[in-house]
């Protein structure tokens, strides 16, 4: 039994990071992508500006067969899809790009950029949050919360209602 499985018998939950490493690693790891960390945190590579237009697809290695020194690791090329207009400027960024992946991978594991244009992946804008509700919701809420004795307890459920009401208002 898994070590996942086996804490959820016991009651124990386990970070949703830990489930999804089973799933994520070995589709990237067929795209030659063997670790997360390089898709997961590729603004925090290359920096924003960069990760703005271009995205890691694959990583290709060399053919096992190809001569080199003993102990010599072959590096790899790292294929990004670029967004269009962006193509001519990761050329001149490609060193750049090719010394951080290496820095944030710890070895010299890509010497080389290829470029597929097409559309990124765009990730999911982050929600903006609720409005604060208004006064007279809050006050309502408040009102309706009144009798609960616990402080915190108190505070959370009228912050709640107040936009539940004010969510009632905006025809949410």
């Amino acid at each position: 039994m898994t070590k996942p499985a086996r804490d959820r018998i016991r009651g124990a939950a386990a970070p949703l990071g830990a489930l999804l490493g089973g799933v994520v690693e070995p589709t990237l790891a067929a795209r030659g992508l063997g670790s997360a960390s390089l898709v997961a945190d590729w603004p925090e590579i290359v920096g924003a500006e960069i990760a703005r237009y271009a995205q890691p697809i694959e990583i290709r290695w060399p053919p096992r067969g190809a001569r080199r020194p003993v102990g010599d690791a072959a590096p790899a090329t790292l294929v990004l899809r670029i967004d269009g207009a962006f193509a001519l400027e990761a050329q001149h960024a490609a060193a750049v790009i090719v010394a951080r992946v290496n820095a944030h991978l710890g070895w010299r594991c890509v010497d080389r950029l290829a470029f597929r244009q097409g559309p990124l992946i765009e990730a999911k804008p982050a929600r903006r949050p609720p409005p604060p509700p208004s006064a007279a919701a809050e006050a309502r809420a408040g009102a309706l919360a009144a009798s609960i004795e616990d402080e915190e307890l108190r505070r959370a459920l009228t912050r709640l209602g107040a936009q539940a009401i004010d969510g009632d208002r905006r025809g949410r």
